[in-house]
């Protein structure tokens, strides 16, 4: 609990308000369900008010397709973001990802609205960017973290997480913390450091709050690139998005 408040409260100095909470459901975290995160919500909100932090943490979760076969019914309901429509989906940190695209369209056709947490940092969307591109087409979104922009996850990542956001590719932008110190929630300063100041109200603000209330959400648009973020891979990667996505240009 100590270190959930001061979290939160380093969360609040950088301008947090509202923060969800998507501890892992996967294989390696089985303790993990609707019922235990709530309870732990509900804890850390007691403490913050007591602590005289004014952010509100809402329940939710980052779900592995691998562990969606063992929840009982009505679970991956309760795991949504803040009790909305939309699930965030875990993109897997493997090269090969067979089956990846056929258990998000399951999801899809059970009435979940799909996030996708971390596009940037999956391997096997940086082979084939054009997988993304398709999972967009069929009306999923994408959460970016913003330490990715500034070089945290290594340069690969952190170019391919340029070219997505010039490709219009990328709808928010999430801190993905995990404590005050090695994973801090500090989403403001890292978009101001990889000069994406100017998107930050969109992006971390406007968005996520459609998202949670589940109303429509504005549009996404391309974002000019450095010369220092452009390769080849962006180039086919635009090529691929204006053939699946006319309207991003």
């Amino acid at each position: 609990m100590e270190g959930s408040v001061a979290l939160a409260s380093a969360a609040f100095a950088g301008g947090t308000r509202t923060i969800v909470a998507t501890p892992h459901v996967s294989c390696a975290w089985p303790d993990n369900d609707a019922a235990t995160i709530a309870q732990g919500v509900r804890a850390v909100n007691q403490a913050l008010r007591e602590a005289d932090i004014a952010v509100e943490v809402l329940a939710g979760a980052e779900v592995a397709l691998s562990r969606v076969g063992d929840l009982k019914l009505g679970e991956l309901e309760a795991l949504r973001l803040g009790g909305g429509p939309w699930l965030l989906a875990e993109c897997p940190l493997t090269v090969e990802a067979p089956g990846f695209e056929h258990g998000l369209a399951t999801l899809q056709n059970q009435g979940h609205r799909i996030l996708l947490a971390h596009p940037e940092r999956c391997p096997a969307i940086q082979r084939d960017p054009q997988r993304l591109a398709a999972l967009v087409e069929r009306g999923m979104l994408t959460s970016v973290t913003a330490s990715a922009f500034t070089g945290s996850f290594g340069r690969t990542v952190q170019r391919f997480a340029f070219e997505l956001l010039h490709c219009g590719l990328i709808h928010d932008i999430a801190s993905d913390a995990h404590d005050a110190v090695r994973r801090p929630p500090a989403l403001a300063a890292e978009l101001v450091k990889a000069g994406l100041g100017d998107h930050a109200a969109r992006m971390t603000r406007e968005i996520p709050e459609a998202i949670l209330r589940g109303t429509e959400l504005p549009a996404p648009h391309p974002v000019a690139l450095n010369s220092s973020a452009r390769s080849r891979q962006a180039a086919r990667l635009q090529r691929a998005v204006r053939r699946l996505l006319p309207a991003v240009r």
